[in-house]
């Protein structure tokens, strides 16, 4: 008799351990601070703002979230310095087991801009189901489904316009997760872009990965490499490093202050043009990420 087996990441977090070395905690081309703030009532209110080092424009956002764990109940609600109002409503397990309902709408009073996104996702040994229904664009329904037995991985997701009446998108993918690797490949974008992925957890300390995209349509042949690498110094801080195919090279640090006090730091480099002025041109970047949480 076969062991049961473990529910499989959804599509989005195919691929996700690479993606997360190679994609998080390289604050270059921002500088943010966010405060995050929890009350006994289980109601977490969270502040955050960013500027983009290159225009200057700073953006922030306000959220109010409540959680009702034992009924899987969790309401959410914000407010950007775009004047748009957010709401999400989820729940877990609460029409069937495996079940997650999740709906989010937004609206700009001033702009008259409004979304609405219907999600339903299930879970269940083995499989990972997620549907989701855009309202006012097209209004178009995707659906996505990871299988996933003894290790290996197989996905497909499909949009389908329901007012043009056609399959707008489609994509597949298959991987293999151990408790050390993963490999994933992609093939995206109706099978015109090509991504391959690799982690590697080398030890408790370091963490390396890659990932190769190869594009069909696009204008630059060749393939897009990017590698990288993680260390942790301590038990309170790590650095990052990752390097691509165009010889930009990206260093991030993360250091945790104190209790729910975190600071990140990253700069990128362009090795090919080094010379030319400081970290704050345009060549180069800076930027820094602050977290208070309490």
């Amino acid at each position: 008799m076969s062991l049961p087996q473990p529910v499989p990441p959804s599509w989005k977090d195919l691929g996700k351990s690479s993606n997360d070395l190679l994609g998080k905690d390289y604050y270059f081309q921002t500088t943010s601070l966010e405060v995050k703030t929890k009350t006994p009532s289980h109601v977490t209110f969270k502040a955050a703002g960013l500027q983009d080092n290159k225009s200057g424009a700073v953006n922030a956002d306000l959220e109010a979230k409540y959680a009702d764990f034992k009924n899987g109940l969790v309401f959410t609600q914000g407010w950007t310095t775009a004047n748009v109002l957010k709401t999400q409503l989820e729940l877990d397990n609460y029409l069937a087991k495996g079940l997650k309902l999740d709906v989010n709408t937004s609206l700009n009073p001033e702009k008259g801009n409004k979304g609405a996104l219907l999600n339903f996702i299930y879970k269940q040994s083995g499989v990972h189901t997620r549907g989701a229904l855009d309202v006012f664009r097209g209004p178009t329904f995707t659906a996505d489904t990871v299988f996933g037995r003894d290790g290996f991985l197989f996905g497909a997701e499909a949009a389908y316009n329901v007012t043009e009446g056609r399959v707008s998108r489609y994509a597949t993918a298959i991987g293999y997760n151990a408790p050390e690797y993963a490999v994933t490949v992609h093939a995206l974008n109706n099978l015109k872009t090509f991504s391959a992925s690799y982690y590697h957890r080398v030890s408790p300390d370091v963490e390396a990965g890659a990932k190769a995209v190869y594009d069909t349509k696009a204008t630059t042949p060749g393939v897009a490499l990017e590698v990288g690498a993680k260390a942790y110094l301590d038990s309170a801080a790590f650095i990052k490093a990752k390097i691509n195919n165009s010889g930009v090279l990206a260093l991030g640090y993360t250091q945790a202050l104190r209790p729910g006090v975190k600071a990140s730091f990253g700069i990128a480099l362009d090795t090919q043009r080094l010379n030319e002025i400081a970290p704050s041109g345009p060549t180069h970047k800076v930027g820094a990420h602050v977290v208070f949480e309490s």
